[in-house]
């Protein structure tokens, strides 16, 4: 099956930045591109916007309306929009759920907005089986130039981070662009070292070549996959969200894994990923691990 890039509008500038971001990923890829809005009808007290359809004739407007914008800057484009009567969240979950990619719009730098105001987009992020691409608005084509690197966070075994790295080597592969793959250590306490760690590490020659051998190891499947793509190891001392966001300036995109953890409160993604969606001022890439 033929997934198209799914873009969720809502009529705020992220949005539309990542429309446009959506609309480029579409052409680059040769895919439809899939617009979506969920809408909710709000009683307001104008005799004007007072019923239903009204409203909804306002939602399909402002949407065709952002659309025609897409099209005349791509031609040839293959576009198909849906407008929704319900939930967000649902909405955008069903509409992750057969896209290869679903695109939202994201602030960051503290609370994010539009499809990302309050809990809609961290529910989106946890339940999508798909990947999320979040985009600030402000966003421009010139950061994909040449020279700007795919930036993707390597963590824990080979096998946690395949998906993660598979997407970054796919997008990267597309763009011509170059892979910094990044994977953050620090120094453990005493108390953490067993006996079959102690003698890895003695075979490693010491933690620092134990994680360089580590992502080494994660990333030769992705070099045999795509070996015309240039890759930078980038091992740093340090929290994995920090070494990230201190590269992040280099990025046109970047590529975070994330496993979603149940709480007392709901679900929540980890503090990498979190860090990185309100501070990364590049558009970054949540690829859910396969449970």
């Amino acid at each position: 099956m033929t997934r198209p890039i799914t873009a969720g509008v809502d009529g705020t500038e992220e949005s539309l930045a990542a429309l446009d971001w959506a609309a480029r990923e579409a052409v680059r890829r040769g895919l439809t591109l899939r617009v979506v809005q969920a809408w909710t009808f709000q009683p307001y007290e104008a005799i004007d916007a007072a019923d239903p359809g009204t409203q909804a004739r306002w939602v399909r407007d402002a949407l065709d309306e952002a659309v025609r914008g897409v099209t005349a800057r791509h031609a040839g484009l293959d576009v198909v929009t849906d407008v929704v009567s319900g939930d967000a969240v649902e909405t955008l979950l069903d509409a992750a759920a057969e896209a290869e990619l679903l695109v939202l719009g994201s602030r960051g730098h503290g609370p994010v907005v539009g499809f990302l105001l309050g809990s809609v987009g961290q529910q989106v992020i946890v339940g999508a089986k798909r990947p999320v691409v979040l985009v600030r608005a402000g966003d421009q084509p010139s950061a994909e130039a040449a020279g700007r690197e795919i930036v993707v966070g390597q963590q824990g075994e080979p096998e946690d981070s395949a998906e993660t790295l598979r997407f970054a080597f796919e997008v990267a592969a597309q763009r011509g662009a170059t892979v910094r793959a990044v994977r953050a250590w620090s120094l453990p306490p005493v108390f953490a070292y067993s006996p079959g760690s102690m003698q890895l590490l003695d075979e490693a020659g010491g933690l620092e070549p134990f994680e360089k051998k580590a992502l080494g190891a994660a990333l030769q499947p992705m070099r045999e996959l795509f070996p015309d793509v240039p890759v930078i190891e980038h091992l740093e001392i340090g929290s994995a969200g920090q070494v990230l966001l201190s590269v992040a300036g280099r990025a046109q995109l970047m590529v975070v894994g994330r496993r979603a953890r149940r709480t007392a409160v709901g679900a929540r993604i980890g503090s990498v990923a979190h860090g990185v969606l309100h501070h990364a001022p590049c558009p970054v890439a949540v690829i859910p691990h396969t449970e």
